[in-house]
């Protein structure tokens, strides 16, 4: 889900929401779009889904009034009653069918805005502590959730009165109005069984999960662990086999344990069991787990002990034997004779509701014993001569009733963080020795952080690992990731002022290892290239002009050091603005004044008498550091034309200050080009394009390719770039028609937000979660890749609405790469534009600069535009651009 972008519906944009809070419950994986989230000011609004009356018979029903407003992709209305877990009768007696069928699913996401959100406030501050404790602590059939939702919900107000503290509640909240806000685009995965938590990760949401995630696993010749199974935060060792579609999590497992298919085991520590006590099993020298099995361990209050619970998969605790209820799987009647045990040995005769929830069957021992009566009792073990079943008579058990209420969750919390802490120091270790290659150092040093004293030896330790990996893997391991993970480690043992010194060394190596893997040609002009043969001095001046560029989508896989390993693939255009060209450079040689005199456009000026100061690091305030690092990286300081002359240099960019249209780069590219013409060197678009990739890292901002690309080839472009030495740019002209061309001027709006972005930043912040190997990031920068391709295609079929879609998102996806590359103004923006369009987003890498509006047609674009125009809420400005074509 994207960072949440709330939009109102009772009120202008710009009106400022006083507060809110966003309630999501824990046993749901909600998957949507949170952009297109719809949300009252002053109110309370409670997110649904529709669904089939069979999942909507096990959750919570919301029943909404027939009026509304309704959207593209969802609907807004008043919430009449909320019904739990209700039965087809009372679906029908409440009115909670919708016209096809199905009824609204409470998803258990709440948000309360503005006047609502301060009562509620309110209501925390004048109410004492006792209120809250008496509202959980009496709560039966009903949550403290449903609770404070019936106090919007008029229907439940009679109800609430005689609730603890219910009048108070309803003299705070009951004032304010709840809706509910259905999606139509929404995939609601709960997660309340054991069962539902399988079909998740073997279903089609299974690229949602990492199938291993800081695990440690043998080679597969020790061990026999299916593809499909899913093992997170757990160490297996060699002997272990595991079934098809199970889930191993927070475990440590070894010595001949088997576990079956579609089973689950979780915070459960199994050693090699050794049959040499009489109270073990003689004939089993291992543990097995059936399939489709349930297995977890938990720690009792009061040092207690612990204690091993299993059960089947599809067992469901609260049905009684009478209404044929399970365990592991089996009918109670064959459970009991199958283990010739009686119900008095699980039930008290008083108990007339007789199930798994209230049977006393978990007993509190020791590991291996636990684990052999486990498999008796699951069937997987025999007991010819009763023996495990006369131990388990006389142990002290628990039902799962009891025992919910005797599990010691601190100690269940510092038992994982402990054993995910010791698990990560481990592979941490084991990357220090082998490698580096592929493992995120920061996160497991955050994980290990879980035990504060630990991780501050570990991390201290893992320091004196750290060898020159540039040297020992100088084909597979750059040295900025070397010294990324060292900084990361000084960081996380306390030593921020090494830290600050290996970071300069981090992007250091970042431009070193940029310029390596650029090569542009470079051809010796003459002796006399500026005298003439009599002595007369010839003077030589270069004039470049070019356009700027905006992004449809595949930026950041231009980026060093991405683009450097990894294929990259940018869809862009050149573009006029105002009818003009707006970026450019004049370069003209000087007789007499022998040093370098820059300008720009704002009457800067400044004369550099001494060439050799021009040197590399430039002050982050130098405004002629651009100039400054084209002239060292085209070489033109050592250059012969400067032995007999000086250079006037004057630059322009008509387009507000961090524009976001990649102007730096193509101001550099035209300052490169206009070097290149002087030396009568290659100026050739390539060439250019990779000289200003190596003026960005000595400028010291950064950057891709995309933006030189963008200015220096007109048209629209896809250009994919291929990591090696030299790095391989293919530049892929869109030949598109005219109409194409006409309708896309026509639709798209170029608008400047009047928010100012700092690339640099956002920039610094990305590379760094790259040079961690950020699992993440590294997926949606791919994705973003694989859309310029999409994009491409869409554009060649003149599908330019499919444009729209991936426009929105790549915008999804740069804000998951950084979620202050958006603002409240530019989200308010969108969502007033969001009725005209099918797509927008920021140009570049987001924080502000201009925004593209692709409009659903051109009637649309026209109206969107005069709606900006006419808006006291957006002082922005509609550009009038149009497409730069090649050059005749």
């Amino acid at each position: 889900m994207g960072p949440s972008r709330f939009s109102s519906t009772t009120s202008s944009p710009s009106r400022p929401v006083q507060g809110g809070i966003f309630i999501m419950t824990g046993d749901v994986l909600p998957c949507f779009d949170a952009s297109n989230l719809v949300l009252s000011d002053d109110a309370a609004c409670i997110v649904t889904v529709p669904t089939t009356l069979d999942v909507a018979s096990n959750h919570g029903v919301v029943v909404a009034s027939k009026d509304g407003t309704d959207g593209e992709n969802y609907s807004l209305c008043l919430v009449d009653n909320l019904l739990q877990k209700p039965t087809v009768n009372e679906l029908v007696e409440g009115q909670a069918f919708l016209e096809d069928g199905r009824a609204l699913l409470d998803t258990g996401i709440i948000a309360v805005r503005g006047k609502a959100w301060q009562e509620l406030v309110g209501l925390a501050y004048s109410s004492s502590e006792t209120m809250v404790k008496e509202l959980i602590t009496s709560r039966k059939e009903l949550s403290l959730y449903e609770d404070l939702v019936a106090a919007w919900v008029p229907a439940k107000h009679e109800w609430l009165r005689n609730r603890p503290f219910g009048k108070e509640l309803l003299a705070a909240l009951g004032r304010h109005k709840m809706f509910s806000f259905c999606s139509y685009d929404f995939s609601f995965l709960h997660f309340g069984t054991s069962a539902e938590v399988l079909d998740h990760l073997a279903g089609s949401y299974s690229g949602l999960v990492g199938r291993r995630h800081m695990c440690s696993i043998p080679e597969t010749t020790a061990c026999d662990i299916a593809t499909t199974t899913v093992i997170l935060c757990s160490k297996i060792s060699a002997g272990v086999s595991i079934g098809e579609d199970s889930l191993v999590y927070d475990s440590s497992l070894s010595g001949g344990v088997r576990i079956g298919s579609q089973s689950i085991v979780v915070g459960v520590n199994i050693n090699v069991l050794q049959g040499d006590s009489p109270q073990i099993i003689r004939s089993s020298t291992c543990f097995t787990l059936p399939d489709r099995h349930c297995l977890w361990e938990v720690p009792l209050v009061n040092s207690m002990g612990r204690v091993m619970v299993y059960c089947g998969l599809h067992d469901n605790p609260k049905v009684s034997v009478e209404r044929d209820g399970t365990f592991c799987g089996k009918p109670w009647t064959n459970v009991l004779e199958d283990l010739n045990i009686k119900d008095t040995d699980m039930w008290d005769s008083g108990n007339h509701d007789k199930c798994l929830w209230n049977a006393r069957l978990f007993p509190i021992m020791s590991t291996p014993e636990m684990l052999n009566i486990g498999m008796w009792l699951m069937g997987s073990a025999c007991d010819p001569d009763g023996e495990v079943a006369c131990m388990w008579r006389k142990s002290q058990r628990l039902s799962l009733e009891e025992l919910h209420r005797s599990i010691d969750y601190h100690q269940l919390c510092m038992d994982s963080n402990k054993h995910q802490a010791d698990l990560a120091a481990s592979i941490a270790k084991t990357c220090m020795t082998y490698g580096l290659l592929g493992r995120n150092l920061f996160q497991l040093c955050d994980e290990m952080l879980e035990d504060n004293d630990f991780s501050l030896e570990v991390c201290k330790e893992l320091l004196s690992f750290s060898p020159s990996h540039g040297d020992e893997y100088p084909g597979v391991l750059p040295k900025s990731r070397g010294f990324q993970v060292k900084m990361d480690l000084l960081r996380a043992s306390g030593d921020l002022s090494t830290a600050s010194v290996v970071e300069e060394k981090v992007w250091a190596s970042v431009a070193s290892e940029t310029a390596s893997a650029i090569k542009y040609g470079s051809k010796e002009p003459p002796s006399n290239a500026t005298i003439s043969s009599n002595g007369y001095f010839h003077p030589k001046k270069a004039f470049v002009e070019l356009p700027v560029r905006v992004d449809f989508v595949g930026g950041w896989s231009d980026t060093p050091p991405w683009s450097l390993e990894r294929p990259g693939c940018v869809l862009n255009m050149a573009i006029r603005l105002e009818g003009s060209l707006p970026v450019g450079a004049v370069i003209e040689t000087t007789e007499g004044l022998h040093g370098v005199h820059i300008e720009d456009d704002a009457d800067r000026k400044v004369y550099i008498d001494d060439l050799s100061s021009i040197a590399y690091p430039f002050k982050e305030n130098d405004i002629f550091r651009l100039v400054k690092s084209a002239l060292i990286v085209t070489g033109i300081l050592g250059h012969k034309i400067l032995s007999k002359s000086g250079l006037k240099i004057r630059t322009w960019a008509n387009v507000p200050r961090g524009s976001g249209l990649g102007t730096s780069s193509i101001l550099a590219a035209a300052v490169v080009k206009g070097l290149f013409q002087l030396m009568d060197n290659d100026g050739s678009d390539d060439n250019v394009a990779r000289a200003v990739l190596v003026v960005e890292q000595i400028m010291g901002t950064g950057g891709g390719w995309q933006d030189q690309i963008g200015g220096l080839y007109p048209g629209i472009k896809c250009t994919q770039s291929y990591p090696g030495r030299p790095l391989r740019l293919q530049v892929v002209p869109l030949m598109a028609s005219t109409q194409l061309i006409q309708e896309l001027e026509q639709r798209l709006l170029v608008v400047f937000t009047g928010q100012v972005r700092l690339a640099h930043r956002v920039l610094q912040k990305v590379v760094t979660r790259y040079l961690r190997r950020d699992s993440l990031l590294i997926s949606s920068i791919k994705r973003l890749a694989e859309l310029a391709k999409t994009g491409r295609e869409a554009l060649m079929n003149g599908e330019i609405g499919e444009l729209g879609a991936i426009m929105l998102e790549a915008w999804r996806l740069h804000q998951e790469l950084d979620p202050f590359c958006s603002n409240s103004f530019v989200d308010e923006l969108f969502a007033f534009a969001d009725p005209y369009c099918c797509g927008y987003k920021l140009v570049g890498a987001g924080g502000g600069g201009f925004a593209l509006l692709l409009a659903k047609d051109p009637r649309r674009a026209q109206e969107l535009r005069q709606a900006l125009h006419e808006s006291a809420a957006f002082n922005v400005k509609v550009y009038d651009w149009n497409l730069a074509m090649p050059r005749c």
